[in-house]
């Protein structure tokens, strides 16, 4: 998968101007620090974020849970990279094909 496309959706879902082009791991940092900062100066606008990524709640407890030494930033960092990967496997496999519909059953 490319990292642009990833970047470019999490930029979008997070209102952020992250470069598109880093590495995966300057985008976990990247991504990181901004989620520390969210952590510290506006947690509502951080929970209304992961929630619009569609984290998993139970899974982010339970790693915390799981890793309490480990930076909350970095624990939800890799579940939003995780879940935006997900989301472009999901698109790309739907949207393959869709010219095999005839056109009085496309909605």
């Amino acid at each position: 998968m490319e990292n642009n496309e990833l970047i470019l959706a999490i930029n979008k879902e997070l209102a952020l101007e992250l470069p598109e082009k880093v590495t995966h791991d300057e985008l976990h940092r990247l991504l990181a620090a901004r989620l520390n900062d969210l952590i510290k100066n506006d947690f509502e606008k951080l929970v209304a974020c992961l929630y619009r990524i569609d984290v998993s709640e139970a899974k982010l407890k339970s790693m915390l849970q799981q890793e309490p030494q480990e930076n909350a930033a970095n624990i939800m960092a890799s579940l939003i990279i995780e879940r935006q990967q997900q989301k472009i496997k999901t698109r790309r496999e739907f949207s393959g094909g869709k010219g095999d519909i005839k056109e009085e059953e496309k909605w």
